[in-house]
């Protein structure tokens, strides 16, 4: 049997909020910016290509904000109702939004210009997205229905047709598949290559609370659903609940995922925003606001949280990553940009130190530096009076112990 040393009585742990590196993470987002508007924000939406500008949807303008400076550089005025949804397409030259007219119109976020004009929903539309694979735009209305548009021709492709309340979330899951959430309570998936139909080849219902917001990881097997105070998690390929999450004392208004997926931010009406690690699922961090919180999104880059609340505040917290961080993040969009085969192909990036080096030239390489690793064990040093408990000499292990108890007293 190995000898047992003595353990030591645990001290108390120092009060600290951020002793995980998730909060760490978070507590670095210090450069408040409070912006005021008219009416509350119900939507913000951050370009996915860079200088990452983001947009803010109020009243009957889309606003286009500065990274950087936080002013605006775009206003976008050209409806007649209550505007919805304001969102670039991947490249950032072009933006979608509804309105409470009914319309979907398409803009040049340049020159302002509307570029196309789709109208053929009779209720207020509350989401629009751009397809990040196709020339398409997605949208729901408050009639009920989710309708996929082609944006060269402005003609409407498919009509999805299920929900029996309000639909106020949808997102493109696959390129040929859509997951959208309505008041009645219900999560659907349509494929569009199947007749209409047949087009909804799964429905999940979150619970008793109309469905606030939709989301669907990078993978498109997992998503996410926000109603009343619950976050849900979904497996798509199942259509079973994963898992069942409610930390918030109010209805849960906005998801966002973080910029390195991952995290997953919810947002609330009771002016909080939570942070989840979804490796576990637990909340790692909250943030709390002046008011109830209506939108909430993260820029790509990890470098700015907006919210917008019902008060008409629009809150920016700002980061400066650090400059390898930023070295980092471009090498490996560059990496996947150039092609799955490349990737894998280029053992040093997957490995990260090269290949195992041959001590003599007629010896081949045989596997990279990290796929053969040899553990050491540093064989561990026990303490003076342990050492003499080892050996059974009681009298001088109590001398040793006493001795360092008196060196403690003395020095403190």
């Amino acid at each position: 049997m190995d000898f047992q040393p003595l353990q030591a009585l645990p001290s108390a742990p120092r009060a600290s909020s951020s002793t995980n590196p998730h909060s760490r993470h978070f507590h670095s987002f210090r450069h408040p910016l409070f912006i005021k508007h008219a009416a509350p924000v119900t939507h913000i939406h951050f370009s996915p290509s860079k200088p990452h500008r983001y947009a803010a949807t109020a009243s009957t303008r889309v606003i286009v904000y500065a990274p950087k400076t936080g002013k605006p550089v775009k206003t976008v005025t050209r409806f007649k109702d209550v505007a919805r949804c304001g969102e670039f397409r991947k490249d950032g030259k072009l933006m979608v939004a509804g309105s409470d007219d009914g319309l979907v119109q398409i803009f040049d976020v340049g020159s302002r210009a509307v570029l196309r004009t789709m109208k053929e929903h009779n209720q207020p539309v509350h989401v629009t997205h751009f397809s990040p694979h196709l020339p398409q735009v997605l949208s729901g209305s408050d009639d009920r229905t989710v309708k996929v548009w082609d944006v060269t021709t402005q003609e409407c492709l498919h009509t999805f047709e299920g929900h029996t309340d309000y639909v106020r979330a949808a997102v493109f899951a696959t390129p040929h598949t859509i997951l959208s959430s309505s008041y009645d309570s219900t999560v659907r998936l349509w494929d569009a290559r199947l007749p209409p139909d047949q087009a909804n080849t799964l429905t999940m219902r979150h619970g008793g609370a109309p469905v606030e917001d939709v989301a669907v990881f990078p993978s498109g097997g997992v998503a996410l659903s926000a109603g009343g105070p619950i976050l849900r998690v979904w497996d798509l390929a199942m259509g079973r609940c994963l898992r069942a999450l409610s930390n918030h004392q109010k209805t849960i208004t906005s998801l966002a995922f973080d910029g390195t997926r991952g995290r997953v931010l919810t947002a609330g009406l009771d002016a909080m925003v939570k942070a989840y690690d979804v490796a576990e699922w637990k909340v790692v961090h909250t943030m709390r606001y002046p008011a109830p919180v209506l939108s909430l999104a993260i820029s790509p880059d990890d470098t700015h949280i907006a919210a917008g609340m019902t008060d008409g505040t629009l809150s920016v917290r700002r980061r400066d990553p650090k400059a390898s961080e930023a070295a980092a993040h471009d090498a490996k969009q560059a990496v996947i940009a150039s092609g799955a085969y490349d990737y894998f192909a280029d053992m040093e990036a997957v490995f990260g130190r090269g290949h195992i080096k041959a001590k003599r030239r007629d010896v081949p390489v045989l596997a990279a530096a990290d796929e053969v690793r040899v553990e050491t064990r540093r064989r561990e040093r026990l303490r003076e009076f342990d050492r003499y408990l080892k050996a059974f000499k009681y009298s001088a292990a109590l001398d040793a112990g006493l001795k360092k108890v008196g060196c403690v007293e003395e020095a403190g």
